[in-house]
């Protein structure tokens, strides 16, 4: 099954009687991507992809980056991120953020030896905005195949279960998992897509594509 495109958004609105924002959400950052799994004694692992973090003292874009990645089983080509912070307002030291990042090439293999799917994913974007009134998170899929009987709308917090040939699920993919903090200032971290594997596929751990997360600027 190939799918051009999917998209979506998800919003957090901040409210007048919202409590003082924690520590617990950052400002900005995103990245393209990471994995961790493991098959038998073997090891695999992917650091974070592309990660950027905003500076929220400062106008300014601070960019990140990363090169082709290839593991027994998965490729992931290049990778990139920006984080910008912009002034909207001098006079009442308004700001707002963007922290986005975009990944390319990904391919899972690594089910196939259990007769499962080839998993690819041609790109893929996510970015967090912010200003004084809440944030959104968007989201974009393009270039899907191997995702037999995913839906032509994902809702939020999707599981689709990636299964063998034999109808064994072999791991699951949860797709915009958002996390608000508590108390909920209106930021919200989000997950494009984390792929979990079950103990069925021979494999133990997960693979992230997307993730971003920001914070109502002062």
């Amino acid at each position: 099954m190939r799918k051009s495109l999917i998209a979506g958004a998800a919003v957090a609105l901040t409210f007048a009687t919202a409590a003082p924002a924690l520590a617990a959400n950052s400002p900005g950052t995103a990245s393209a991507g990471s994995a961790d799994f493991a098959k038998g004694t073997q090891t695999f692992k992917v650091e974070p992809l592309a990660v950027c973090t905003v500076n929220p003292d400062a106008a300014g874009t601070v960019t990140g980056s990363s090169p082709a990645v290839s593991r027994t089983g998965l490729k992931i080509g290049e990778t990139s991120s920006t984080c910008t912070t912009e002034v909207v307002n001098p006079d009442e030291f308004l700001t707002r953020t963007k922290s986005s990042a975009r990944g390319t090439g990904f391919e899972l293999s690594a089910l196939t030896a259990q007769k499962g799917p080839r998993l690819k994913i041609a790109e893929w974007t996510v970015t967090c905005d912010a200003d004084d009134k809440g944030t959104r998170a968007d989201w974009e899929l393009k270039g899907m195949a191997g995702w037999t009987g995913l839906p032509q709308e994902i809702p939020a917090g999707y599981v689709h279960e990636i299964k063998a040939a034999s109808g064994t699920v072999l791991a699951r993919a949860k797709f915009t998992d958002t996390v608000f903090p508590e108390p909920n200032d209106g930021g919200l971290a989000m997950t494009l897509l984390r792929i979990t594997f079950e103990p069925s596929s021979g494999y133990t751990g997960s693979i992230t594509v997307g993730s971003t997360a920001c914070s109502p600027t002062p």
